[in-house]
């Protein structure tokens, strides 16, 4: 038998110590619970699911919800049998529906403003709906969260789990490069944040802290959740990611760390929010997704001072893995600016390494695919054994996707995503170091570089810029900063001037979008 644990008596002990700190404050929906009332209340969500609908093993439930629903769903959850599933919220109903085809999930918790439109097709798959708020008719199949809950027991559960065994979560890939696939965790998966948090040496997640969840729940800022509540700090949520509403609430809850996105971090360049709000407690940023960019990240150092911290992880590998901490976002040595492309150094745990094609290991310097193993790495795809014997090697590596190398103190460079790479006239061009020197144009604000077809060369580097409000560029200028910068080779040979980029829920700027454009009715889609 493997290792188990009872999740549920972890909490218990947790709220007993901090029986009236604030472990859970949902800013939006105007609710406060401590930790021995967030263990209670979480305590009744899963008797009732047991008890009312027979949620047991090997069910599945899925949350189709916002911020501060989402968070009385999060990891507290491991103390029932039944398994979780998370939607992000602002994916399509067709994005949903087809997840719920895929999972099968016996009940969904859906925000009530979804319910007309989702009612029928979620009816027609034989799904329980359970409303976050009272709905305001009766309908067959449609329940009330809290009315379920009245009449529900916070009795302890007494779930134990296998820690490397037993599915406790399954979640989507963002799939900004394809169709996502559906992760499987286990407790150890979830635990493992936690060592990565408190290791580091500065300290990252102190007691005292007070953390804004801005970016969904349901994905990369769930990694905070338990690491968090294991320190005896308080997590506090938003909805929208509103860069006034989010100002606001850092100078009334005298929030203390966040995660936000360099792409939402660029936003605060352009206004002087921070002469408008108090936003002095803010001690740590996390972001993620891209490194930041060095022109960028000084005009952002005066605005918040030295509280930038990046780190690195995927769906597939719980970050965090790796960390670029405060101190080294200070370095303005020479090693140090190129440092800051880096996304820092594998944290305690965590292996990282650089592979070929062939699955041979490479030495510092050398570029190739990055693998990660570590206690975060899933065990598999919900459903899809081809991709899980591709993606993830036998003895626990898995292929991230991402091409990048190590330099000789340790810290890994991503170069790209490996399908983000542009083959143009038999030389590879990366996306990424082509956007950095579109972004270092203090015109810019936001850019996206593609492949397009040519008859010659295969494909042509094209690049899509948003520029900031008032500000003007010709094109001619940022294709010769960037042939000054990285090249002719990698100079962008077209550049499209638009007040938007797709990105995804997180942030992320979806390029296999405006790859469409230019692809769409070639039968491949790379050169």
């Amino acid at each position: 038998m493997g290792r188990k644990i009872n999740f549920g008596r972890l909490m218990l002990q947790l709220a007993k110590q901090y029986p009236d700190k604030e472990a859970l404050v949902n800013i939006e929906r105007n609710r406060r619970y401590t930790f021995m009332e967030l263990h209670l209340l979480t305590n009744k969500i899963c008797n009732m699911m047991k008890d009312r609908f027979g949620m047991g093993r090997g069910d599945i439930y899925l949350n189709i919800l916002e911020n501060d629903s989402t968070s009385i769903f999060s990891w507290w959850m491991l103390k029932q049998k039944a398994c979780a599933a998370w939607a992000n919220y602002r994916d399509s109903m067709a994005e949903h529906l087809w997840m719920v085809d895929f999972i099968k999930p016996k009940l969904v918790f859906i925000e009530n403003v979804k319910l007309n439109e989702y009612y029928a097709p979620l009816r027609e798959r034989g799904v329980e709906i359970i409303c976050m708020d009272p709905p305001q008719e009766k309908q067959e199949g449609v329940h009330s969260f809290w009315e379920l809950l009245e009449s529900a027991s916070d009795a302890e559960t007494g779930v134990e789990h296998d820690c490397d065994e037993d599915t406790v979560l399954y979640r989507f890939t963002g799939g900004t490069t394809g169709q996502g696939k559906c992760c499987m965790y286990t407790v150890s998966n979830a635990l493992y944040p936690m060592y990565g948090f408190w290791d580091h040496a500065e300290n990252l997640m102190p007691h005292h802290t007070r953390h804004l969840h801005v970016t969904p729940l349901s994905h990369a800022s769930s990694l905070l959740v338990l690491p968090l509540y294991f320190k005896g700090a308080t997590s506090i949520t938003m909805n929208p990611p509103d860069l006034k509403a989010f100002c606001t609430y850092v100078q009334q809850e005298k929030i203390t760390h966040t995660v936000l996105i360099p792409t939402i971090l660029y936003r605060f360049l352009e206004f002087d929010l921070h002469k408008m709000f108090d936003l002095t407690s803010l001690e740590t940023i996390f972001y993620g997704t891209s490194p930041m960019d060095p022109v960028k990240l000084e005009g952002l150092l005066r605005k918040f001072g030295n509280v930038f911290v990046q780190a690195y992880g995927s769906s597939e590998a719980y970050p965090p893995v790796t960390f670029l901490g405060k101190a080294e976002h200070m370095d303005r040595s020479d090693e140090g600016v190129k440092r800051l492309l880096s996304c820092g150094k594998p944290v305690a745990g965590y292996e990282v390494a650089i592979f070929n094609d062939e699955g041979r290991e490479l030495p510092v310097g050398e570029q190739g695919e990055m693998w990660l193993r570590g206690a975060g790495t899933i065990k598999g795809y919900y459903k899809n054994p081809e991709a899980t014997k591709t993606e993830l090697t036998a003895d626990g590596w898995w292929k991230s996707g991402d091409m990048g190398y190590m330099d000789k103190k340790g810290y890994a460079y991503i170069v790209d995503r490996k399908k983000n790479m542009i083959i143009s006239g038999g030389f590879n061009v990366y996306s990424t170091e082509v956007e950095s020197a579109l972004l270092s144009h203090p015109a810019v604000l936001m850019a996206a570089v593609i492949g397009i077809p040519h008859k010659e060369w295969g494909e042509a580097v094209h690049a899509e810029v948003v520029l900031k409000e008032g500000a003007t560029v010709s094109e001619s200028e940022l294709m010769e900063l960037v042939k000054q910068m990285r090249g002719a080779i990698k100079s962008p040979k077209s550049i499209a001037f638009v007040k938007e980029l797709p990105q995804s829920a997180v942030g992320k700027i979806l390029h296999k979008i405006i790859r469409e454009k230019y692809w769409k009715g070639q039968a491949r889609r790379v050169s």
